[in-house]
């Protein structure tokens, strides 16, 4: 079926985006759309933005938590299933902080992807377009984002860039 990658700088509307499509696909095939979610709460801003996101979801959704298992939380869905993943960053950093091998979970995150039978939407933060970070980790995350933002285009059936809350469709150079 293919998956759409949603990108965008933060608060640019990407969830929003990827939620009301979800929503919108879930109707139409009598479903209920479901949230995949990466982030994990450490503190109470995070735990705010958590709360933030369920209350904007509402009931009407389903909740998969996946911080670290996101390859197989896609393996879970099934055919007919709508789905958001929200958000690939999230994930990413993860994946850093725990030292995992970033290339095997991205050949996992992508054969999961690939295969899925699921529409999903996968949301995930530019991070690239600003100033070079003064600190190592952080230059290390936005290359790590950056390549894996790359991986995720080259095998989604479309990619989408949100900016100020409206879309831009994206295609291969």
């Amino acid at each position: 079926m293919g998956y759409t990658l949603v990108l965008g700088g933060a608060r640019s509307g990407k969830s929003g985006y990827a939620q009301h499509a979800a929503e919108a696909a879930a109707a139409a095939a009598g479903s209920k759309p479901i949230a995949v979610v990466t982030a994990q709460i450490y503190d109470d801003e995070m735990a705010e933005r958590v709360t933030k996101h369920r209350e904007e979801r509402g009931d009407e959704w389903d909740t998969i938590e996946a911080p670290f298992d996101l390859p197989q939380a896609i393996k879970a869905l099934r055919e007919g299933d709508v789905a958001v993943i929200d958000c690939i960053t999230l994930w990413l950093t993860n994946v850093m902080l725990a030292e995992k091998n970033i290339a095997q979970q991205t050949r996992e995150l992508l054969v999961a992807l690939k295969s899925t039978q699921a529409e999903i939407w996968v949301v995930s933060n530019e991070v690239g377009w600003g100033i070079v970070p003064d600190n190592a980790l952080a230059r290390r995350f936005r290359d790590e984002a950056g390549r894996l933002n790359q991986a995720l285009a080259e095998c989604a059936a479309q990619s989408v860039l949100i900016v100020a809350g409206m879309k831009l469709d994206l295609s291969r150079a």
